[in-house]
């Protein structure tokens, strides 16, 4: 684990969301990618929160069913503003995220009002 030493508290859902993304894709790399080494680093950028794990496993598989992890780490970091980047590298994965340092809510569609 590497980590700056200035990182300053973020905002809770921020935390929750890098925390989650982190141990989805330990998670993955100790049940699948039969890696010897798995590294985590975060660092705090201009845009935000940057999240780094990577492995020296075999990859992704190529079978093309790869559960509902990598979509949920997806959409934890969509829901604030952020993004997940998913690499598939000779060896191993790696997974990028980028979550802003203040959260900022999915747009939502705006609904039409209802006549009264």
């Amino acid at each position: 684990m590497q980590a700056s030493d200035d990182l300053p508290a973020l905002p809770a859902a921020v935390e929750v969301a890098a925390y989650r993304i982190v141990v989805e894709a330990v998670t993955n790399t100790v049940r699948h990618a039969r890696a010897r080494r798995c590294r985590v680093s975060m660092a705090l950028t201009p845009a935000g929160l940057a999240v780094e794990v990577t492995d020296d496993g075999t990859g992704l598989v190529a079978s093309g069913h790869h559960g509902h992890g990598l979509a949920i780490m997806r959409e934890r970091a969509e829901e604030l503003g952020g993004t997940v980047t998913i690499r598939d590298g000779t060896p191993g994965v790696t997974v990028q995220a980028r979550l802003p340092p203040v959260t900022k809510p999915a747009q939502l569609p705006t609904v039409p009002a209802v006549p009264a």
